[in-house]
C-alpha cells in the first residue's frame, strides 16, 4: 500500500501538512493538488485547529507543477478552478499557515510558499522564479506578490534572470523571517504555530482577514478597512476583558525578559 501523497501530524491545535512525493520533488500533480486543497479544506472545518505548518518531504518543499502531466492537461494553472485551484484553497483556509521552506522552492513551488502568511527556512531552502525559462506565466499570483514583498527590483531580477537564491539572501531580502539548521525548522515552525494557537480564536481569524483583505486593495482602502472592522470588533468586548488580557500579555513580557 502506497504512502499518502499528503501527510497530516497534530500537534494539539496546530496541524503540519506534508507534501509527501519526495521522489519526484514534490511535484505538483493534479492530483496533490487536489489532496492539498482537499486537506486544508477539511483542516479549515476542523474546530481544534488554529494553526497549520506546511512542508515537503525530501530535499524538496516542491520543485513547481508536474510539467510532463502539464503538458498534457495545460499550463494555466490560475485558471484551474475546482478542486484543484490551490491559490483559492489555500485562502479560504481561515487560520495562519506558516511556511517550513526544508528545500527547493521553484517556480510554482516558489507560488505555493508565498500563498502561506509567514516563511522560515531550512539553511537547504533554495527558491528559484523560473517561469520565464520554461515558457510559462504565473498564474497563481507570483508577479503580484513577491514584488511586494522583496521589492519591485529585487523581483524583476528574480523572475527575468530564474536564478536560484539561498536561504539566508531570502532572509535579508525579507522573503523569509528566519533561517533555521535543517533538524531545527519543523520544531521552530511548530513552536510558532503553537504561540500563534494562544491568541483569542475569533480574533487571530479576524485579524488574518483583515491583513489580507486589506494588503488587496490601495493604502487609503486598507486603513479604512481597518477602522470598520475595528469598531465592530469593538461592540464584542469589555473594558474587564482587555484589562484581564493586558495582564496576561506584561505577564508572559516579563516571562520572556526573565
Amino acid at each position: 500500500m502506497s504512502e499518502p501523497i499528503v501527510l497530516v501530524e497534530r500537534h494539539d491545535a496546530v496541524a503540519v501538512v506534508t507534501l509527501n512525493r519526495p521522489e519526484a520533488m514534490n511535484a505538483l500533480s493534479r492530483a496533490l493538488r487536489a489532496e492539498l486543497v482537499s486537506v486544508f479544506r477539511t483542516l479549515g472545518e476542523d474546530e481544534s485547529v488554529r494553526v497549520a505548518v506546511l512542508t515537503g518531504a525530501g530535499r524538496a518543499f516542491t520543485a513547481g507543477v508536474d510539467l510532463k502531466e502539464a503538458g498534457q492537461t495545460g499550463f494555466a494553472l490560475g485558471a484551474d478552478g475546482g478542486d484543484i485551484d490551490l491559490a483559492e484553497g489555500l485562502a479560504a483556509f481561515p487560520w495562519p499557515i506558516i511556511g517550513a521552506i526544508n528545500g527547493f522552492a521553484i517556480t510554482g513551488g516558489f507560488e505555493l510558499a508565498l500563498m502561506c502568511d509567514v516563511l522560515i527556512a531550512s539553511e537547504h531552502a533554495r527558491f528559484a522564479d523560473t517561469h520565464a525559462r520554461v515558457g510559462i506565466m504565473p498564474g497563481w499570483g507570483l508577479s503580484q506578490k513577491l514584488s511586494r514583498l522583496i521589492g519591485i527590483s529585487r523581483a524583476k531580477e528574480l523572475s527575468f534572470t530564474g536564478n536560484f537564491i539561498d536561504a539566508q539572501t531570502a532572509a535579508d531580502w525579507g522573503l523569509v523571517n528566519r533561517v533555521y539548521a535543517a533538524d531545527e525548522l519543523l520544531p521552530a515552525a511548530i513552536a510558532m504555530a503553537k504561540d500563534m494557537a494562544t491568541c483569542d480564536p475569533g480574533l487571530l481569524k479576524s485579524y488574518k482577514a483583515v491583513i489580507d483583505d486589506g494588503f488587496a486593495q490601495t493604502f487609503g482602502e486598507g486603513s479604512r478597512l481597518e477602522v470598520k472592522r475595528s469598531a465592530m470588533h469593538a461592540k464584542t468586548v469589555t473594558a474587564n476583558s482587555v484589562e484581564e488580557a493586558r495582564k496576561a500579555v506584561t505577564a508572559r513580557g516579563r516571562g520572556l525578559q526573565a
